[in-house]
């Protein structure tokens, strides 16, 4: 028999194979669902292109799940099909679904109100408490992480009066327009496929590499750069971890240079209790946080450190009065309050943290075992209780690596068989992340699964 050629090859894996596992394994996902796919049919045309929101068609199965209940690291669908969730709501469930000290708090306030512009009690226990777990920051609330990062860069141009934000090839910072940049052949550009652009967004950010140094100060250097936003490990992307000295770099050339080192956690969370910026012992100027930090509530917050707060508070002192161009109606209301003073207090403590880390470390272990087990020259990534098996050599440096690495028919026929076999990752790449709910038998399981998928793909002896 003759060898394979690479192009009859992706990520070390037959094409061929692929494509027929890629088959069967949706045709047993459609089989499934009789009634979920029965509802879709019924109910779904009022959406533009039949979703509430277009990254819902990014799922990798045939047609989306209808969730009826979610508990814990579970989640059933309408045709009563229970999964071990190890997506949770991208990083939005980290801690679980509903747990129990957040739904209680919710419950308590919506006798009281949802919403009436005005703080209340558990705001003050709120700010307190996120000082107490991020660090000593004067804190605004959002809705969503992209509105945190938003309203923080304007601080950061304000205070500095500068133009420009420095951000890492293959980014992400939600929806910000101002990151929404990329490298091409050593050039920023605007990330191509962005929806009714016509700002030249190359006139507000800069991109360079992660873990190019050298390139983050020839930016610097330009004298235009307000602040560095990064996150401290690439995700959203092939998972890229910062090289040895990196991070403390950036702090360095920020100071040297007059720009504010502005760090998104926003994944990162799962770094551990007070994120990677607490755990690594980072000194950021702006801290930003969303997703879980308010147990599933949409709820982000962003913080300025003591230093950076006076200097605002000296340029506000000075603006005309107006609108700043910061804030919504919504944000800051009871209910992510009373959910914030909930999950801080007792949910994201610095035990389930370390449960969390208990069992991630365990699922790595076990999917490298794996990957290893059928050769393939794939690596595994960890950051805290946040793992992802990455179908490419590691580890990875950069965006441009990370992008490399990307292999979307290969993960979809794993997301897919993974499905089938009662495990729910990210569809966004190869994410999962433990809870402090996940069992060790669900990590088990997946573990098992993934094996199982990874035998159908190599050696022929589907489950």
């Amino acid at each position: 028999m003759l060898p394979m050629t690479p192009s009859d090859t992706l990520a070390g894996l037959s094409a061929r194979r692929l494509a027929e596992f890629a088959r069967a394994e949706a045709a047993a996902y459609a089989r499934a669902r009789p009634r979920t796919r029965a509802a879709l049919q019924a109910g779904a045309a009022p959406w533009l292109n039949a979703v509430p929101m277009h990254w819902m068609r990014d799922w990798p199965m045939p047609f989306p799940i209808l969730v009826d209940r979610a508990r814990g690291a579970r989640l059933t669908d309408i045709d009563g099909i229970t999964l071990d969730d190890f997506c949770l709501g991208d990083t939005g469930s980290m801690f679980g679904h509903s747990p129990a000290p957040v739904a209680r708090a919710i419950r308590r306030q919506a006798r009281r109100g949802l919403t009436y512009m005005l703080p209340s009690e558990a705001a003050l226990q709120a700010g307190q408490l996120l000082t107490d777990t991020f660090g000593p920051f004067r804190w605004q609330i959002a809705t969503t992480a992209t509105d945190a990062n938003r309203f923080a860069l304007r601080v950061a141009r304000a205070v500095t009066g500068r133009p420009r934000v420095l951000v890492f090839n293959g980014c992400y910072h939600g929806t910000v327009d101002d990151t929404m940049v990329a490298l091409d052949r050593g050039r920023t550009v605007a990330r191509p496929g962005l929806v009714g652009q016509v700002q030249d967004l190359t006139r507000g950010a800069v991109a360079v590499e992660f873990n190019d140094l050298a390139a983050v100060e020839a930016a610097l250097a330009q004298g235009d750069i307000a602040a560095i936003l990064t996150e401290p490990v690439m995700t959203n992307s092939c998972m890229v971890l910062p090289e040895t000295g990196f991070l403390a770099g950036l702090r360095d050339l920020a100071t040297r240079h007059g720009a504010l080192l502005m760090i998104d956690e926003t994944h990162t969370q799962s770094s551990g209790h007070g994120g990677y910026t607490r755990v690594h012992g980072l000194q950021p100027d702006i801290f930003v946080v969303g997703k879980c930090v308010a147990g599933g509530v949409p709820t982000a917050v962003w913080g300025l450190s003591p230093a950076v707060a006076d200097r605002f508070a000296a340029y506000d002192a000075t603006r005309p009065p107006g609108h700043s161009g910061m804030g919504t109606t919504l944000s800051a209301n009871p209910m992510q309050f009373a959910a914030l003073v909930a999950t801080l207090a007792e949910v994201a403590t610095p035990a389930a943290f370390a449960l969390m880390d208990r069992g991630a470390a365990r699922l790595a272990a076990g999917l490298a075992a794996a990957i290893d087990r059928h050769g393939l020259p794939w690596h595994v990534g960890r950051v805290g209780a946040r793992v992802e098996f990455i179908c490419a050599p590691g580890p990875l440096r950069n965006g441009t690596e990370a992008a490399a690495a990307h292999c979307p028919p290969v993960e979809a026929a794993i997301h897919t068989g993974l499905l089938n076999r009662g495990a729910l990752i990210a569809p966004f790449h190869n994410m999962m992340l433990v809870s402090p709910a996940t069992k060790k038998g669900q990590i088990d399981r997946l573990i098992a699964a993934f094996d199982q998928v990874l035998a159908a793909l190599t050696d022929g002896d589907a489950a």
